[in-house]
């Protein structure tokens, strides 16, 4: 049974990205264009599950299923496309996870809408301190429930998605 934790920020979570990031360009050597460092580990001050969201964009998808056994030489497990279509999805330390890989390949909607999230609540520190308090509030509730810890969180997550997205449209940068 996984423990539903919420920790406050940990400034290692950037270098645990980038020592994993390095792992994942080898195994995925050309194939990959870009790596992000996505989800609430990626934003400075949030409170988190300890778990870092790593989002590599590739060429083409389906090349992806052919580094299975590199990726569980590093100790993630394969998970297919894991509930969303066009999506590679690794898990990393079972029920004491330390690393979620979510690859799409370039092009994918779901890759804007990562980055428009974490970038919209790096740059809207209230929302961001919002959504820390939302997920400790769900963990004192839920502690051995985490279904209910997400979806807890859905409606604030859909409801912020969508002023991100649209934020994240009006912006020059991406």
């Amino acid at each position: 049974m996984r423990k539903v934790e919420v920790t406050p920020y940990n400034d290692q979570w950037p270098l645990m990205f980038k020592e994993e990031a390095e792992k994942l360009r080898t195994i995925l050597g050309q194939e990959v264009l870009e790596i992000h460092h996505i989800g609430s580990t990626s934003i400075q001050g949030l409170e988190a599950k300890p778990v870092i969201d790593i989002m590599p964009v590739v060429n083409n998808i389906s090349e992806v299923d052919s580094c299975n056994r590199s990726m569980e030489s590093i100790g993630y497990e394969a998970k297919g496309e894991y509930g969303i279509a066009g999506r590679r999805y690794f898990q990393k330390g079972g029920d004491n996870r330390t690393h979620h890989i979510h690859v799409f390949e370039l092009g994918s909607p779901h890759i804007d809408r990562h980055l428009a999230f974490r970038d919209y609540l790096r740059a809207h520190q209230d929302v961001a301190k919002e959504y820390g308090t939302l997920k400790r509030n769900l963990m004192d509730q839920h502690p051995y429930d985490m279904e209910s810890y997400i979806n807890g969180k859905a409606e604030f997550v859909i409801k912020t998605e969508r002023s991100a997205l649209a934020w994240y449209n009006m912006q020059s940068f991406h």
